[in-house]
């Protein structure tokens, strides 16, 4: 899959040209001026994991803040996108929520979330509310770069972190809703029955039944084993699925 997905993916310039050749000064994110992003998408390969982690912060709360796409949210992604096959993305961050996790699985999951904003499902579910997406410019560019970021992101779906490999398939899933992708979905089914649909998080299993109910693939022998006391931070993807770390026993009350 890696190498068709190669074939038919534009690339991504250098992410060092990503970064200079962008005016973040003219783009907004959460926070107002995106001139702040080129130090704090730099830190993201820091040595130091303090760094690295503040940096992560940034991409979840200022570029991404409450699943929200901005004008910097574009550059932004194909940056990231860029710097995945980076030696430095091994690196740990900060646990987040429950666990401490890979830089990389962190990113993939990260480019998950931007994705899953610009879906068939987030597309209709703008038009029912009165907003034509086509009307929103960041919601047009990430749409644009969907081949690219399939192109960076799935080579590592046989990644040999497992962290990494969940991110991979959840986040190939929204982008195989492009038109230039589509024909990748059969590639992915066999991975989102024996990554998702195995997974012991009933909010994967729950992703995988859906992904397969709207593929008009086989659901049989998939079961949703949800746990009620098991409480998943929703923040990085807005769907209420488990990513690659974001999950916690302890309710939210």
């Amino acid at each position: 899959m890696t190498s068709a997905a190669a074939s038919d993916s534009e690339g991504i310039s250098d992410p060092a040209t990503v970064l200079a050749g962008t005016n973040w000064a003219a783009l907004d994110h959460a926070m107002g001026k995106a001139d702040d992003a080129p130090e704090m998408l730099i830190g993201l390969l820091d040595t130091d994991q303090a760094v690295r982690s503040r940096a992560l912060d940034y991409l979840d709360h200022v570029v991404h803040h409450q699943n929200t796409l901005y004008e910097a949210t574009v550059p932004a992604a194909l940056y990231v996108a860029g710097i995945l096959a980076d030696p430095r993305t091994r690196l740990p961050v900060d646990g987040r929520n429950c666990a401490a996790g890979t830089m990389r699985a962190e990113l993939v999951d990260w480019l998950g979330s931007v994705a899953r904003e610009v879906d068939n499902e987030a597309e209709k579910i703008s038009r029912r509310h009165g907003f034509p997406p086509e009307d929103y410019p960041p919601f047009n560019g990430i749409r644009r770069i969907r081949s690219q970021l399939f192109g960076e992101i799935s080579p590592y779906l046989d990644d040999p972190d497992p962290q990494v490999r969940v991110a991979t398939v959840t986040a190939c899933i929204p982008l195989l809703d492009d038109a230039r992708l589509v024909h990748h979905q059969k590639d992915l089914v066999p991975l989102v029955r024996s990554v998702l649909a195995t997974s012991e998080r009933w909010q994967h299993q729950e992703l995988a039944l859906e992904t397969l109910q709207a593929w008009d693939e086989d659901t049989s022998g998939i079961e949703v084993r949800r746990n009620p006391f098991e409480f998943c931070d929703s923040e990085f993807d807005g769907t209420g699925w488990a990513t690659a770390t974001s999950c916690g026993d302890d309710p939210p009350f």
